[in-house]
C-alpha cells in the first residue's frame, strides 16, 4: 500500500476536513493510526428486547420492529417528529426533535428495522430519543456486529459532526476493504507458546468483536505486543548505555570506608543495607557507569547505604554530591552526615538558594581545588557556576521532584558522567518501576533497621475526640512530644487555614498554658517564624506540634511518638504513609490516629483500612495504584510517561510480568536478535521510533 493510500484523507468517509480534525485532535494521520486508535469500552448488541419486558430504567438497549405511523407534532419551541414502533409484544415511540426532515423522507412504513438507543421513561410511557436505526436486511449484510466500540472523542469533534457513529463507520469501512493491513509482529514460537492469535484478526476483533471470547483474545494479543516491545526497548537501552557509557573505575577500598564501617558505625547494618551497599559496590567497580535507583520506605536507612557510596567515591580520589529537592531536606542530609562523620577528617558542606555569596565563594573554591570532597544541596547544585575538581559519585534524593534537563547538568559537571544514585521514599510498585525505570537498576531495602517498633495505627471518628486528648495527655505526662497535622489543599486554601485555627483553639482550650506548651506551623508564615517554632518542637520546649503537611519533610524528632492526623480521608495514601514516617524514629512505642468524619467514601474507607492494616509502604503502594493509577502516584514530572495504548500496568500486571521475563530471555539468547527467529522482532524494532514519552525520563 502506497503513503498517499495510507493517508487517513484518502479513506472512504473522510476527506480533507475531517482528516485536518481527526490529525488535531486524535493525532491520528494515517489508516495505520486508525486502526491502533483502540475503543474504551464496547456496547453489547448481541441482544434483542421485547418491548413489553423492557427494564425499568434509562439503559442502552437493542429492539427489532417496524414503524407503523410518523407524526409531526407542535411543542412550546419549534416541533418534534413521533415514529410509531411495535414489535409483537408491544408499542412505543421513536422520537426525535431536530434534523427529522432528512429522517421522514428516508425512513420506510411497515419494513423490519433494528433499533438501539437509550430508554427515556415518562409516567409510565416509554420513548427513544434519537435512536440509531438500520433496515434488518442491511443489518444482516453487514459484519455482524455484536459488540459496539465506544472511542475516546473531544468536544470538537462531536461539535464538527464527528460522532461515534462516524468513527465506528469510518473503522468498519476500513475493515471491510478485507485482506491483511500488518505482517505478522511477534515470532512464530511466540505465538505458539502463549497461544496469541494473529495480528491481523486482533485488529479486527478489537474493534468489532464477533464474540466475548474474540474479543478477549484480540485485548491480550494487542496488550502483549505493545507491552514486550516497550520492555525490548528499556532492556536494549540498558545494555547499549553499559557498553557506551564508561564510567570511573572505583578499585579502591581503603582504610576510611574500613574504619567508618569498624568503628564509627552507630548500628548494626541490616541484611538489606549489606546487600544495597555490594549491589552499588559492584557497579562502581565495573568500569561502567552506574545508574542505579534506591528504593527504601521511610526510616530504612538508605542516607548510611548513600554515604558508603561516597566513602567508596572519596577513597578513590573523588568528589562526591548529594541533591535533595527541599531546603529542609537538604539540611537534615546535611545533619546526619556531618554527625556519621563527626569523627573523621572528610571536609563537607551545604549549598541551597539561601547561601550567603561569602559563604558561596568559599564552596566554590574548595570544590574547584579538591579539599571539599563531599556537597550537600538544592536545586543550587546545577548552577554552572558550581565546578568540581573531579565529581565521581552524584546522589539524588527523591528524584520524581526533578526534571530531566536538571538531572542532565549533573551528567556534564565531568568529562566522564559520575555514577549516579536515585533514592526514593516512595515506594513504587514493583510492576510501575520495571517499566519506569526499566533501564535503570533497581535496588531494594525491604526491611527496617533493628530495635525499630513498627507504629501503631488506630482509625477514630470525630465523636471520640475527648478520648484521644486523654490519651495526648498521658503520653505528654511520659515525656513525649505530639504532631497534629492538619490538611491543606490548595483550592480550599481559607477553608483549610479555617480549620487549622479552629484545631488550634480547641487544642488551646485543653491543653491550656503553662502546663502546656504548643507550636503551630503554617503555609502563611514567614521561614523564621516557621524556622523557631521547629526549633522549640526540636528542643522539647513544646509538647504538641500544630502543622498543616510541611512537616512530610520536616525534621527528625525522635521524641515525636504520637501523629493525629486530622481529616485524614482527604489525604492520599502516600502521603499518610509519608506522615506517619514521622514518627517511630525513637525507641518508645508510637502511634498514628487517623481522625475522620463518621460518612466516608468507599476509597477513603480504603485508604484508613489499608494504613490500619500494614506498615509496608510497598503494600501501600500497590493499593495506591489501584484506587489512582500510576500518573497520579508519580506526580507530574512522570505523570505521561506510560501513555500506552491499550495496556495497563495496573489491571495488566500479569502481562507485563510475562513480557518483563520473555524480553530478557530473548535477549539473553540471542542479545543482536541475529537468529532468523527473531528477524521479525528486529524489523520492528528498527522501525519503532523511540516514543518521546518513554524515553523523556531517562537521561
Amino acid at each position: 500500500m502506497s503513503e498517499k493510500q495510507r493517508s487517513i484523507e484518502y479513506l472512504k468517509g473522510v476527506g480533507p476536513e475531517r482528516a485536518r480534525l481527526l490529525k488535531e485532535e486524535l493525532k491520528i494521520t494515517t489508516i495505520d493510526d486508525l486502526l491502533h486508535f483502540f475503543p474504551n469500552r464496547y456496547i453489547d448488541r448481541s441482544q434483542f428486547h421485547l418491548i413489553n419486558e423492557l427494564p425499568k430504567n434509562n439503559s442502552e438497549v437493542q429492539i427489532k420492529g417496524k414503524i407503523t405511523q410518523i407524526e409531526i407534532l407542535q411543542q412550546k419551541r419549534g416541533k418534534r417528529m413521533v415514529a410509531h414502533f411495535e414489535d409483537t409484544s408491544g408499542k412505543m415511540d421513536l422520537i426525535w426533535f431536530r434534523g427529522y426532515k432528512w429522517i421522514r423522507e428516508n425512513l420506510k412504513l411497515n419494513q423490519s428495522y433494528i433499533i438501539f438507543g437509550r430508554l427515556n421513561w415518562f409516567k409510565g410511557y416509554v420513548s427513544m430519543p434519537h435512536p440509531e436505526m438500520e433496515l434488518e436486511i442491511n443489518f444482516n449484510k453487514s459484519i455482524k456486529k455484536l459488540f459496539y466500540p465506544i472511542y475516546p472523542s473531544t468536544e470538537k469533534l462531536i461539535r464538527s459532526g464527528i460522532s461515534q457513529r462516524v468513527i465506528q463507520k469510518l473503522v468498519l469501512n476500513l475493515i471491510e476493504m478485507g485482506g491483511n493491513f500488518f505482517s505478522e509482529t511477534l515470532p512464530k514460537y511466540v505465538l505458539d507458546y502463549y497461544k496469541l492469535i494473529d495480528k491481523n484478526v486482533a485488529l479486527k476483533e478489537i474493534h468489532f468483536p464477533t464474540s466475548q471470547k474474540k474479543l478477549s483474545q484480540a485485548q491480550i494479543r494487542l496488550k502483549f505486543e505493545e507491552l514486550i516491545y516497550i520492555q525490548l526497548q528499556l532492556i536494549l537501552k540498558n545494555q547499549q548505555r553499559k557498553r557506551k557509557i564508561k564510567g570511573f573505575l572505583f578499585s579502591e577500598i581503603g582504610s576510611t570506608l574500613k574504619n567508618f564501617y569498624n568503628h564509627q558505625l552507630p548500628y548494626q547494618l541490616t541484611s538489606a543495607q549489606k546487600r544495597v551497599i555490594r549491589e552499588i559496590r559492584e557497579d562502581m567497580g565495573s568500569g561502567r557507569q552506574m545508574n542505579r535507583l534506591l528504593q527504601g520506605d521511610v526510616g530504612s536507612g538508605k542516607t548510611i547505604v548513600a554515604l558508603f557510596a561516597i566513602l567508596i567515591a572519596i577513597e578513590n580520589n573523588f568528589q562526591a554530591c548529594f541533591v535533595a529537592p527541599t531546603e529542609i531536606l537538604a539540611q537534615q542530609h546535611f545533619n546526619s552526615l556531618r554527625e556519621l562523620l563527626s569523627d573523621s577528617k572528610i571536609n563537607l558542606n551545604l549549598l541551597t538558594g539561601s547561601t550567603k555569596a561569602k559563604e558561596r565563594k568559599i564552596i566554590n573554591l574548595g570544590l574547584e581545588n579538591g579539599t571539599l570532597p563531599i556537597l550537600i544541596g538544592t536545586h543550587a547544585v546545577f548552577e554552572e557556576n558550581v565546578r568540581f575538581k573531579n565529581l565521581g559519585l552524584a546522589i539524588i534524593d527523591e528524584q520524581h521532584r526533578f526534571g530531566v534537563a536538571q538531572r542532565a547538568k549533573l551528567w556534564s559537571k565531568n568529562t566522564t558522567p559520575p555514577h549516579i544514585l536515585v533514592m526514593t521514599a516512595t515506594p513504587i510498585p514493583r510492576t510501575l518501576a520495571m517499566s519506569l525505570y526499566g533501564d535503570l537498576d533497581i535496588s531494594l531495602i525491604d526491611e527496617m533497621p533493628p530495635g525499630r517498633k513498627p507504629v501503631k495505627t488506630i482509625h477514630k471518628y470525630d465523636n471520640n475526640r475527648l478520648k484521644v486528648f486523654q490519651f495526648i495527655k498521658e503520653k505528654i505526662k511520659e515525656g513525649q512530644q505530639i504532631y497534629v497535622v492538619y490538611p491543606l489543599i490548595e483550592e480550599s486554601e481559607k477553608l483549610d487555614f479555617k480549620d487549622l485555627m479552629d484545631g488550634y483553639e480547641s487544642l488551646s482550650r485543653s491543653f491550656p498554658i503553662p502546663k502546656y506548651q504548643i507550636s503551630i506551623v503554617h503555609g502563611k508564615m514567614k521561614a523564621d517564624d516557621k524556622a523557631y517554632e521547629m526549633k522549640r518542637f526540636a528542643e522539647g520546649k513544646t509538647q504538641i506540634m500544630v502543622a498543616t503537611t510541611v512537616i512530610e519533610v520536616g525534621v527528625n524528632i525522635p521524641n515525636a511518638s504520637v501523629m493525629i492526623i486530622e481529616s485524614a480521608e482527604r489525604f492520599g495514601l502516600s502521603q499518610l504513609h509519608q506522615l506517619r514516617g514521622r514518627v517511630g524514629r525513637g525507641n518508645e512505642q508510637s502511634f498514628c490516629i487517623l481522625m475522620t468524619g463518621s460518612k466516608l467514601s468507599d476509597d477513603s474507607k480504603i485508604r484508613v483500612q489499608t494504613m490500619v492494616k500494614t506498615n509496608n509502604g510497598f503494600e501501600i503502594a500497590e493499593v495506591d495504584l489501584k484506587l489512582r493509577g500510576p500518573g497520579n502516584i508519580l506526580g507530574t514530572q512522570q505523570s505521561g510517561i506510560l501513555r500506552l495504548k491499550i495496556a495497563d500496568i495496573v489491571k495488566d500486571n500479569k502481562l507485563l510480568k510475562m513480557a518483563r521475563e520473555l524480553a530478557n530471555k530473548i535477549l539473553k539468547k540471542d542479545p543482536k536478535l541475529e537468529n532468523s527467529d527473531n528477524q521479525i522482532i528486529k524489523k520492528n524494532l528498527s522501525n519503532l521510533q523511540y516514543e518521546s514519552n518513554i524515553w523523556n525520563l531517562i537521561s
